[in-house]
């Protein structure tokens, strides 16, 4: 609508993978992603004060998070709650007032809501990193940066259902030197058995080769759409 410049927004963990919510969301929505910001993901067990973690029966997260911690919640026999986000789930847990629930969160999530941190860094791997992505309404085709190496561009599109197809619109990217850094597919949720293909692929779009390569992927694609330009860090 116009009130917020950018909006940030996690779209894939190195753990539990891609937020498919929001993948799905740079498909079908208008804004654009024009930098990508990794981040180190420390999530928590967070209690009541006082509260003792051998009691806790219940634990409410975010979906990711509650991937992220599957070994250690499955190990303790926890039950699951979904939140919409980790801060949600700490202000549950805070107004329930129940020992027995807690919340997989962050410090500051504790810190905000009057949690204690029961048991710290549960996440099932000590090198978990999310990716945030910030969005806005205008695509940034930045060409004054010379580090060509550090440039990322992601593609979304449909293919014909024939065969072959993708094969076709892969051999294109190659052919233009461009090297696949992700590749993955989601369905259409308005088409049964219906795909679209997310591709992240390293360097710069904004350059002849990289016109050309939209051009001759176009006949191929039902829907062909860049999501997105930015540098890495």
């Amino acid at each position: 609508r116009g009130d917020c410049d950018v909006a940030v927004l996690p779209f894939e963990n190195s753990f539990a993978g891609e937020v498919s919510s929001v993948t799905d969301l740079m498909f079908s929505g208008s804004l654009y992603v024009n930098q990508v910001i990794e981040v180190e993901a420390e999530q928590n067990l967070l209690g009541l004060p006082g509260a003792d973690k051998s009691g806790i029966r219940k634990v409410y997260s975010h979906p990711q998070a509650l991937a992220q911690c599957a070994e250690y919640i499955n190990g303790h026999g926890l039950e699951t709650r979904e939140s919409s986000n980790t801060a949600v789930a700490a202000k549950r847990v805070a107004e329930k007032q129940d020992p027995t629930c807690a919340a997989i969160g962050t410090a500051e999530a504790a810190s905000l809501y009057g949690l204690e941190i029961l048991e710290p860094r549960i996440n099932t791997s000590r090198t978990n990193t999310t990716r945030f992505a910030s969005f806005s309404r205008m695509l940034r085709l930045d060409t004054k940066n010379k580090r060509k190496m550090d440039k990322h561009f992601i593609l979304m599109y449909t293919v014909k259902n024939e065969a072959g197809a993708l094969a076709q619109t892969l051999n294109i990217i190659g052919a233009h030197n461009y090297n696949m850094y992700n590749l993955h597919s989601r369905p259409m949720k308005e088409l049964l058995w219906n795909y679209y293909f997310f591709v992240e692929l390293e360097g710069d779009i904004a350059t002849e080769e990289g016109s050309s390569m939209l051009r001759e992927l176009a006949p191929l694609c039902d829907r062909l759409k860049l999501v997105g330009s930015f540098y890495t860090r």
